[in-house]
């Protein structure tokens, strides 16, 4: 089976997904047969330019052109178009992939996981790092019961891009085109592995902090104003009863990709770091404290199909793993996780976190 692939964006996540795409046949011979039909933009000229550069057989500036035409939608637009794209694939029968946080706002990732329920086809919400092997392996380890009752989780997201405050403006920055900023850059990625791992949260205490009010336009002749957050912070219970505490910064001075994540259960222990991406730290019942797992052994998650153990793997890996699974399920007829629904719940805890700043209280995440 051939599936034709029509892509909206071509920048940082155009080129991460267009490069997946690439490597599937590679590495993955099982993966179902991939054509890069069709790459969607504004900019004629850049976008020509980069068909070339990422394989793609033609271009269109309208994705409303193009969507009835596609067997798979991927949707890598900025957060305020990933709505009305994307419920309009799923109408025409596509399989979509979108890019994370689902939404803007919980309202429209609420109208696309209601269209993913009535479509016939796999939704993904595009939270590639449940697919790095060592948080795979940290799964099968929660699963089996290694680390016992799970009492704690803590999760941050660092960078440092935005430190300057003469780095320039971008659509980032505005909560009309984004929703939110590191709340909802960073922080969605941190609440997906949350879920994933331990189970859905149940209620927040959140705080949102912007440092820099006002920064100049990429061509320097004027300034705009901030309206997202650069930095937040949230404590939060789990319906399982455990206790836990997130926090993202886009101010984290010599923090480049710090995404990082601790679990503390009855019987163990387990500790990653995005930036040492193929290690896992350990720490099970009888031990004396903390071991280092390589996971890159054969029998590792998705081991078999890359290098010999040791020689390891990068970022751009995960979104292979992403793709793949995706694609199989759509090939198949099978269901993909995280879906659109997964992309709602994860924004219901978003909105919450920013409503408990707004309002100076703790909140159910409804």
């Amino acid at each position: 089976m051939t599936l034709s692939v029509g892509m909206l964006g071509y920048r940082f996540m155009g080129r991460a997904h267009a490069n997946a795409l690439a490597r599937l046949p590679m590495f993955f011979p099982d993966a179902p047969t991939v054509e890069r039909e069709v790459l969607i933009g504004r900019d004629e000229s850049a976008l020509s330019e980069a068909a070339g550069r990422l394989g793609f057989e033609r271009t269109a500036t309208d994705w409303r052109d193009v969507i009835d035409e596609v067997d798979v939608f991927y949707n890598l637009g900025p957060n305020h178009l990933h709505a009305e794209p994307s419920i309009a694939a799923l109408e025409a029968g596509a399989a979509v992939l979108c890019e994370k946080p689902l939404a803007a706002d919980d309202a429209a990732a609420e109208r696309m996981a209601r269209a993913a329920a009535d479509a016939a086809v796999p939704t993904a919400t595009a939270f590639n790092y449940r697919y790095v092997p060592a948080i795979q392996y940290a799964k099968r380890l929660l699963d089996a019961g290694e680390l016992g009752e799970i009492r704690h989780f803590r999760g941050r997201y660092l960078q440092d891009w935005l430190v300057d405050p003469d780095a320039p403006w971008s659509w980032r920055l505005d909560a009309d085109l984004a929703g939110s900023g590191a709340l909802g850059d960073l922080g969605a990625h941190t609440v997906d592995l949350a879920r994933y791992l331990i189970g859905d949260i149940a209620e927040v205490s959140g705080q949102l902090r912007t440092f820099v009010d006002e920064r100049p336009t990429p061509d320097g002749e004027d300034s705009r104003e901030v309206t997202v957050d650069d930095a937040y912070s949230a404590q939060v219970t789990f319906e399982n009863g455990a206790v836990g505490t997130l926090e993202a910064s886009r101010f984290a001075t010599g923090h480049k990709n710090d995404h990082a994540i601790a679990i503390h259960g009855s019987k163990g222990s387990l500790r990653f770091g995005l930036e040492r991406l193929n290690e896992l730290e350990v720490n099970l019942e009888g031990d004396r404290g903390y071991q280092r797992v390589l996971v890159t052994d054969e029998d590792d998650p998705y081991g078999e199909h890359w290098w010999p153990p040791g020689h390891v793997l990068g970022w751009e890996h995960t979104f292979v793993h992403e793709n793949y699974e995706f694609l199989t399920a759509v090939a198949d007829g099978g269901e993909y996780r995280p879906n659109f629904a997964d992309g709602a719940a994860v924004q219901r805890v978003l909105a919450a976190i920013e409503e408990s700043d707004d309002r100076g209280e703790r909140l159910s995440v409804e």
